[in-house]
């Protein structure tokens, strides 16, 4: 059973859609933030095998999804700062915090800012790498990445990208404006940061260094998967995931 609420904080709006909730078994809850241009509904599977871990937390963005978009686009920064209240608000404990591609960005924000609120941090496919900050260079990785996946995944991002709206732009520039590597020495809590074996988006150089920049960060491959591995085939990522968080 999920119950859905919005909450608002300086100006943006967030959907949030909460799943098994007052369950006391297992780590977490867990918060599930996506990545640009995307929305909660591509944790689907992940969700699926999650539900029987511990509540779930998964976020529509400011502008993603069902979530109204805000006045101004928001950085990634300002993004973190309006989770974290809502989390105080709404959730109350610390969370492990999930984020895939530029969702990755915001909890390390949010792990940075707010120690406080987060357990364990779980990057996923990791933005934005130091050695192609470059629009073009981006969207040509996350193009090559994205020939080999299923049609479904390809269909999902289809989607949600036109949910995104015509601000998109907008919002990649704010993507691509943001350093996460300043905050990343900043973020005490444990992390797991994973990778699809062919992820072009996230190559193992950058992940590499993520876990040297973290204090307490390890790096973990899923074979045969892109950058798209939580979207396609959760499965895999979720073993890896929950005894991490069960330490």
């Amino acid at each position: 059973m999920a119950s859905i609420l919005s909450y608002t904080h300086a100006g943006a709006t967030l959907v949030a859609e909460l799943r098994n909730e007052g369950t006391g078994v297992g780590p977490g809850p867990f918060l599930l933030i996506h990545g640009i241009g995307m929305g909660r509904s591509v944790f689907t599977d992940l969700i699926s095998h999650l539900d029987d871990a511990a509540p779930v937390v998964a976020v529509d963005l400011p502008g993603y999804g069902e979530a109204p978009p805000p006045v101004r686009v928001l950085t990634m920064e300002r993004t973190a700062d309006l989770l974290a209240a809502f989390l105080e608000h709404h959730i109350r404990v610390p969370v492990v915090a999930i984020g895939h591609s530029m969702g990755s960005q915001i909890v390390v924000e949010l792990a940075a800012r707010h120690p406080s609120l987060v357990s364990h941090v779980v990057l996923v496919g990791p933005t934005i790498d130091p050695e192609a900050r470059s629009a073009l260079r981006q969207i040509w990785r996350l193009a090559r990445d994205l020939i080999d996946e299923s049609p479904r995944v390809i269909a999902i991002g289809a989607r949600e990208y036109m949910r995104a709206g015509p601000r998109l732009l907008t919002k990649f520039r704010a993507m691509m404006a943001h350093r996460p590597e300043r905050a990343m020495p900043r973020v005490t809590a444990p992390t797991l940061v994973v990778r699809g074996e062919h992820d072009l988006v996230a190559p193992r150089r950058w992940c590499t260094r993520i876990t040297e920049l973290i204090p307490a960060a390890k790096l973990t491959e899923i074979p045969h998967h892109g950058h798209e591995t939580m979207i396609r085939d959760a499965a895999p990522a979720v073993a890896r995931i929950l005894p991490f968080v069960a330490r």
